[in-house]
């Protein structure tokens, strides 16, 4: 029977070789994050970076036209807008549909008036506002569906500083 060796060398060598395979996974770990980040950075301040896409002149153009447009609506004198058609305002005249142009500075109302008589005090009362100037019939029309006839009209009317 041949003798036996010892195996603690062999466990120990084992051991050792564990520790140091251990060690260089970490140390591998370490030094792929490292990579990346350094990767990372070097993206950011790279010449070779795409730069954004740029985008046609025309739609820049359309983008900006549109956000004036709304601009313009915002900065309207609503306050002064709606005391004037106060104002204005009789019983026998109620406003349908109310449509400011801030860009051509015109004011646009459809309104119902139970005669003619109203309608046209209304236009006058209209005319005569400080706010608004040139108010103008632009069409009329009698409800004949409507027991009482009331007539339909529509102004058009020119908004004072708005710029």
């Amino acid at each position: 029977m041949p003798a036996r060796r010892r195996a603690w060398p062999g466990v120990l060598l084992l051991a050792g070789a564990l520790a140091l395979g251990g060690e260089l996974v970490l140390r591998y770990r370490d030094a792929q994050l490292q990579l990346a980040r350094l990767e990372a950075a070097a993206g950011l301040v790279s010449p070779e970076r795409r730069p954004a896409r740029a985008q046609p002149k025309e739609r820049l153009d359309e983008e900006t036209q549109s956000a004036e447009a709304v601009v313009r609506e915002l900065t309207l004198p609503w306050g002064s807008l709606i005391g004037t058609l106060e104002q204005a305002a009789t019983r026998e005249v109620a406003i349908l549909q109310l449509q400011p142009d801030a860009h051509q500075r015109v004011l646009k109302l459809t309104a119902e008036a139970r005669n003619q008589a109203a309608m046209f005090e209304y236009l006058r009362r209209l005319g005569a506002a400080k706010a608004l100037g040139e108010a103008h019939l632009v069409s009329h029309q009698v409800q004949r569906d409507d027991p009482r006839r009331p007539i339909q009209f529509s102004v058009q009317a020119t908004m004072k500083g708005t710029r």
